[in-house]
């Protein structure tokens, strides 16, 4: 029996015995085709980057289907006569770019690139399903395109941009700044060459039902034949274990199932009557592998079932839900008790299960007793759901249903901390409730339940709000979330809420409110003075990204005899390291070796990482320092068997005579365990806070501010590739930011000179900060492997190792005293930070300076501090994209608001009161400060309140909280300032003999842009000979990979400044190569172009390569950045959701370099701090081991959690001389912008609290409260009352009764 399928139209046929059933689409095409724009993010589903389209044809309707999978979870024996279609397969560099990479390119849709290819799957599947279907490609369907896709760079906003570009109802100038601003339309989808989803010789091919008893993998084609092979495999069972296959979708939450062997896999997709909907007089019958998608489809038909569709396409993600089957998910909730979201839903709607056994034949049994009952054999399924058309009892009775959820992303790709289905037959003209079904579920129970309490109390009674009001108090005694749920009053409340909101609806009907479209706009000025630097050029690479032709570590092709680590890691946070083993005590297959401490040659150190002075372990040696620790890697013929046997690996600890962990930064300080902070990197106090703190009129004293971590998210995982190479060298392939570290840490390491290491870096697919010093030991952990066993080893961490061994942001504690006058101008401001800097130093001295750097945005009075380094047995932080900074600016704001709340005046008022002038910035920022024209802030404060109409948006949203009772808005204008740093940069400029120029930079390309910029001012610094188009010039540049015996001195990628050294570096190098090619121009006659000029240099032997470094000490070497954000907020009351309605943002970038580029670093920045203050919840356990470690835990932003209205202005400041070419950094001062979604949320709370202050009649003095970070949905629901509900019905009730 074969397996026969297409890729990109090219035939593949493999043997189906040799095939392992196990074996992921993901995983052949990485590892054994030369498609590698499939890309592996998180492996569970969660991400879209490994988003492929998988293509089916249907022999009776001579039709092809084509739709989206997400190929990590779909089984590579499933695509039996199917067609896959990868981002190259649509369009590529040999055959020319498809119009969508086109598009992602021209709309600035990609920077680091590495979730771009997923994404122009997604895209090309949405425009084939309105082609396909006759309908038009509307902007709504734009935004949902890649509604579950991730990025982590970009912010989305060109993204969705590029999609809307295709839709038949879009305006091009309503598109945000693109390359395409010219042209009047753009080239419709259905207007371009077709791409070939479905080749002919698959249509040729008979698919044949597989049943052979040798066969792990059996594909039967009918209930009879499935019948006999479980029947056969239930005779064996004691020798043959069984996994029934849909879509295969549940591994993506219950990750041990791939890990887990299976003697026969039966594939259910082939038979016809469990993949059929059918409708009759009585309701639909839904087969059970049906895919959700399908069943959505179904259900819009019919327009009873319209909402429970509505709430079908809120489930995971369209390339997930295209794959997963209706029967998948429910059994997953009756066995497994998954938190479903169908189960919910149908349960309310009162569908029923027909289920197979073995034992007991056929039966039909309501959905509420399948989900009771005990958990479904392995040899039973359901075969079929049935949904019943909804009947009235009551002749005048109105029949209404509605499903909720509340989740932290409201377009799915997020488990609901609950949701709810009502089903009620109400007399609307009576108000009586004849009778209603209430289902909840996802709470932190079992299953979902029906509250039949409830019901049976409802069921016969007018709807009266005493009626309600005992409704929901019974039903807060029912929804009771199993102990060790999180936020178990949260979601006692959200049920409580929903079915108020429910039936409060009834008795005054509203109009439900949807999402807001995404809208726009940019100002971007630019500048011609140094063409094309400051041209909005698109970024170099940026279709070969969205093709996925770009190469990354992961895609470099595996060497001969490649080796595949993963690491173990310490579960302990102090112990004693016995010894490793494995699980049955039996060496996992494909097992070569475990590389620990004992590998590292003795002529070299165990260190993993090395900065100047500083040095940390590579292995846990006797003793783990933290949790996350890397104490072994084990190496195994795959990366799959590595991961495995990793899973597998048992550490043996001993805790005896150990001191306890310290595991909090009070411990640390109570045991004076404390890094020193060198006196060059401790930030100087300013003025005399004691002498502040005695005019003040008003002091708040010893108030305390917590804050937690954030995960870099990278699309791409910590990866490495380490090659033996001859006379003992070794060449290393790191995704990393500062490759002269990691080359100097590998030497070290394996105790070698320096001249024998090599370390190669093309680019990284984002880092964030967490590619730096994390990056050292993953590299350093292959070349030991790969040293040992003589053979090239190579990794790519999982996501839930990655998340757990890199850590993030430092979380920190800030007590503070702060003295102000009645006026709000505040005199004194006293802090004590402790850091919490994990078990090792890292670059944590870096985080003193940069926390008050941004903290002394506002004129303090006078400023003092106590920082503290603590030393913890906790994972060491890393210096994340603005480390410090962004804590820094919420510490500011925490302050602001704090004395707002004090005294009868606005948060605004108090920080425009306390806003710099030029004297007092000197006075705070010393040298930094620049000269006074160049300090921007207070007029760009001035300018956004006009372009963004602050007052009259602050005067309608005070009238819109008055007569809105379930929603608040708030809004709130931010400023921010950032000091930056430039430092030593190297760069080389080499013309070849036909004219063509290659550059070479010690700046990393992360997607931020580097090497576009280094190609414009290559292009600018040699276009001064004046010899030939600047354009064509441009097109012969080519900036090429970092490589550290090429380019020594590299430096670090961070910082926001390296563009600019980069920039500065090769201009130094043009203008030496300029300086040698004049005397040959003079000597010429009358012009000459370009190549004919290298020709002539050639030949007289003029030195056509130069390189330099460009060092900042004759300029100041710190500048100050500006910002400005307005943002306007509405938080559901009811929930705890907010949305972010608009957000402004005005930043001075000086003379950008490209202002494309540019604008996408501001966005992408913004909604990364979006994430920091609003959503990403970093939770450990007691002994800090990171917990939320998943796409199904840890959320970063989405297409729909972004500001709908997303307004940026760059502001062109003119010419700052110490500059290079008068520019600014980009990279990491907007992120700090976000506080003013995080500002603007405490707002909407604060008017939240005033109402319901009312509504219980308390009266006094307002109570501070403190929003933490991230303000998330059960954090803001918390400060809004979780007894809302009961407070508002019993306020009702008092007022009723005086009347």
């Amino acid at each position: 029996m074969s397996l026969v399928f297409a890729i990109n139209g090219q035939r593949f046929e493999l043997e189906l015995s040799s095939v392992d059933p196990s074996t992921t689409l993901l995983e052949f095409l990485r590892y054994q085709t030369p498609f590698k724009s499939v890309k592996l993010s998180c492996g569970e589903g969660g991400c879209g980057a490994c988003v492929v389209l998988l293509s089916k044809y249907d022999p009776i309707l001579k039709n092809v289907e084509g739709f989206t999978v997400s190929s990590c979870l779909t089984l590579l024996c499933s695509v039996n006569h199917c067609s896959i279609t990868t981002s190259e397969g649509l369009g590529n560099s040999r055959d020319g770019f498809h119009s969508i990479h086109n598009r992602f390119s021209g709309f600035h849709a990609s920077q680091c690139g590495f979730c771009t290819p997923g994404m122009s799957v997604s895209l090309f599947s949405a425009l084939l399903d309105s082609t396909s279907s006759s309908s038009e490609f509307t902007v709504v369907e734009a935004e949902k395109a890649v509604s579950g896709n991730l990025c982590r760079c970009t912010g989305y906003r060109p993204i969705i941009d590029a999609c809307k570009s295709f839709a038949s109802d879009v305006d091009i100038e309503d598109l945000g700044f693109n390359s395409f601003c010219k042209k009047t339309s753009l080239p419709r989808f259905d207007s371009e060459k077709r791409v070939c989803t479905f080749p002919e010789f698959l249509k040729d091919d008979e698919i044949k039902s597989t049943d052979s008893g040798t066969l792990k993998w059996c594909s039967p084609g009918s209930v009879e034949e499935l019948q006999i092979i479980l029947g056969a495999c239930k005779a064996n069972s004691d020798v043959v274990s069984v996994k029934l296959v849909a879509g295969n979708t549940s591994t993506g939450y219950y990750k041990d199932e791939k890990e887990r062997n299976y003697d026969r896999y039966v594939d259910l997709t082939r038979i016809a009557e469990m993949r059929e909907i059918r409708e009759s007089h009585n309701g639909v019958e839904i087969g059970a592998v049906a895919t959700i998608s399908k069943v959505i489809a179904a259900l819009k038909e019919i327009h009873m079932f319209g909402k429970l569709a509505a709430h079908m396409e809120k489930i995971a993600a369209r390339f997930i839900r295209n794959f997963a089957s209706i029967g998948g998910n429910l059994v997953m909730a009756q066995r497994k008790h998954f938190p479903s979201d169908m189960a919910t839903i149908l349960l309310a709607a009162g569908a029923s299960v027909n289920i197979m056994s073995l034992s007991r034949g056929l039966e039909k049994v309501t959905l509420e007793q399948f989900l009771q009952g005990p958990p479904l054999d392995v040899y039973d399924l359901v075969l079929s759901i049935e949904i019943p058309f909804w009947h009235h009892e009551a002749s005048s009775g109105d029949l209404v249903f509605e499903t909720y959820r509340a989740a932290p992303r409201p377009l799915g790709s997020a488990l609901a901390y609950l949701n709810a289905a009502f089903l009620a037959e109400v007399n609307l003209d009576t108000k009586e409730i004849v009778n209603c079904r209430l289902a909840f579920g996802a709470y932190g129970t079992k299953h979902a339940i029906r509250c039949k309490e409830v019901e049976e109390f409802l069921s016969g009674k007018l709807l009266t709000d005493n009626v309600l009001y005992e409704a929901i108090t019974l039903l807060g005694k029912i929804v009771k979330p199993q102990e060790g749920t999180s936020n178990p009053a949260y979601r006692s409340s959200l049920a409580q809420g929903f079915l108020f909101n429910f039936f409060h609806s009834l008795e005054k009907p509203g109009h439900h409110l949807d999402q807001p479209m995404l809208s726009s706009s940019q100002h971007v000025p630019i500048d011609k003075e140094f063409y094309p630097v400051g041209d909005p050029a698109t970024k170099s690479g940026a279709s070969l990204q969205a093709s996925g032709e770009a190469v990354y570590v992961d895609d470099i092709p595996a060497p001969t005899n490649c080796l595949y680590g993963a690491f173990i890691y310490s579960t302990k946070p102090s112990a004693k390291i016995k010894g490793i083993r494995f699980k049955d005590n039996s060496v996992p297959d494909g097992v070569v070796a475990v590389i620990s401490c004992e590998d590292v040659p003795k002529s070299g150190k165990n260190v993993g990482f090395k900065f100047a002075s500083f040095s940390e372990p590579l292995f846990a040696d006797e003793l783990t320092l933290h949790v996350g620790q890397c104490i072994a890697l084990v190496v195994a013929d795959t990366q799959r068997h590595a991961d495995t046997a990793a899973n597998l690996a048992v550490v043996d600890y001993e805790t005896e005579d150990m001191e306890p962990p310290i595991l909090s930064v009070e411990e640390a300080v109570n045991k004076s365990s404390l890094f020193e902070i060198y006196p060059f990197l401790y930030p100087q106090q300013v003025g005399d806070t004691l002498k502040g703190m005695s005019e003040a009129d008003h002091r708040i004293l010893s108030s305390q501010i917590r804050l937690g971590s954030q995960y870099f998210f990278y699309m791409e995982t910590q990866t490495a590739l380490a090659v033996p190479d001859e006379d003992n060298s070794i060449v290393v392939y790191s995704s990393c930011q500062i490759p002269q570290y990691v080359h100097s840490t590998v030497a070290t390491c394996l105790g070698i000179p320096e001249n024998k290491v090599r370390i190669i870096t093309r680019r990284v697919g984002g880092g964030f900060g967490g590619k730096a010093v994390k990056a050292m030991p993953v590299a350093a952990a292959c070349a030991v492997a790969a040293n040992k066993l003589q053979r090239p080893v190579r990794t790519y961490v999982n996501r839930k190792t990655d998340m757990i061994m890199t850590g993030g942001r430092h979380p920190m504690k800030i007590t503070y005293s702060v003295g102000f006058k009645s006026t709000g101008k505040i005199t004194a401001l006293e802090l004590e930070i402790l850091i919490d800097a994990g078990a090792t130093l890292g670059l944590s001295m870096l985080m003193p300076s940069n926390i008050i750097g941004a903290l002394k945005k506002y004129n303090w009075g006078a400023l003092s501090f106590d920082i503290k380094l603590c030393k913890t047995n906790l994972v060491s932080k890393a210096i994340m994209r603005a480390p410090g900074d962004v804590q820094g600016t919420y510490i500011a704001e925490a302050i602001i608001e704090n004395v707002a709340s004090s005294l009868p005046l606005e948060a605004d008022t108090i920080r425009n009161i306390n806003l710099h002038t030029y004297e007092s910035l000197a006075l705070f920022y010393k040298d930094a400060a620049g000269e006074p024209h160049e300090y921007t802030l207070s007029s760009m404060w001035d300018k956004l309140a006009v372009s963004s109409n602050f007052e009259e948006r602050v005067s309608i949203v005070r009238v819109f909280n008055e007569f809105n009772i379930w929603r608040k808005r708030g809004i709130s204008r931010v400023p921010i300032i950032y000091p930056v740093s430039m430092f030593a940069t190297p760069g080389r400029v080499s013309v070849l003999s036909d004219g063509t120029i290659v550059v070479e930079v010690g700046g990393i390309e992360l997607g931020q842009g580097l090497w576009t910029k280094v190609k414009q001012m290559t292009s600018y610094a040699l276009g001064l000979l004046k010899c030939g188009a600047t354009e064509e010039l441009l097109d012969k540049i080519r900036v090429v990979q970092s490589d550290t015996l090429s380019m020594v001195q590299g430096n670090f990628t961070g910082g926001s400044t390296t563009s600019e050294g980069s920039c500065a570096a090769v201009r130094l190098c043009c203008e030496t190569l300029v300086k040698r090619l004049k005397p040959l121009m003079e000597k010429s006659d009358g012009p000459i172009s370009w190549n004919k000029l290298i020709s002539q240099a050639y030949a007289q032997s003029v030195n056509l390569s130069a390189s330099d470094l460009y060092t900042p000490e004759e300029k100041p070497t710190k500048y100050l950045n500006y910002g400005v954000a307005v943002s306007e907020v509405e938080v559901d009351l009811l929930t705890g959701h907010t949305t972010v309605l608009q957000t402004d943002i005005l930043y001075d970038s000086g003379k950008s370099l490209n202002p494309a580029v540019d604008l996408g670093q501001i966005e992408g920045a913004f909604v990364q701090g979006l994430g920091f203050f609003m959503l990403e919840e970093y939770i450990t356990d007691s002994e800090g081991l990171l917990v939320t470690h998943s796409t199904w835990t840890y959320k970063i932003p989405t297409v729909d959690t972004i500001p709908r209205q997303f307004n940026v202005e760059m502001l062109n400041s003119g010419r700052h001389e110490m500059r290079v070419l008068s520019s600014k950094a980009s990279g990491e001062p907007p992120l700090l912008l976000a506080g003013s979604v995080h500002c603007a949320t405490r707002e909407a709370i604060k008017e939240a609290r005033k109402q319901l202050r009312m509504w219980k009649g308390e009266d006094g003095p307002r109570l501070m409260f403190q929003l933490p970070v991230p303000a998330s949905m059960p954090v803001v629901k918390e400060l809004c009352g979780l007894d809302i509900v009961e407070s508002y019905l019993e306020w009702k009730s008092l007022v009723n009764s005086s009347l």
